[in-house]
């Protein structure tokens, strides 16, 4: 699965979490109804 991914590596927890914090946080407060893929670029390398 890595070597799928153009980061060349996998995500911390912090890299996930800090989406997570982005979202739950004041910053995230105009942010609604979207989906947002933290997967260090594999979605976007298949298309």
């Amino acid at each position: 699965m890595i070597g799928l991914c153009p980061a060349g590596r996998a995500g911390t927890p912090d890299e996930i979490g800090s989406m997570a914090a982005l979202l739950m946080g004041p910053d995230g407060t105009f942010i609604t109804g979207r989906d947002f893929l933290v997967d260090g670029g594999v979605t976007s390398a298949c298309w």
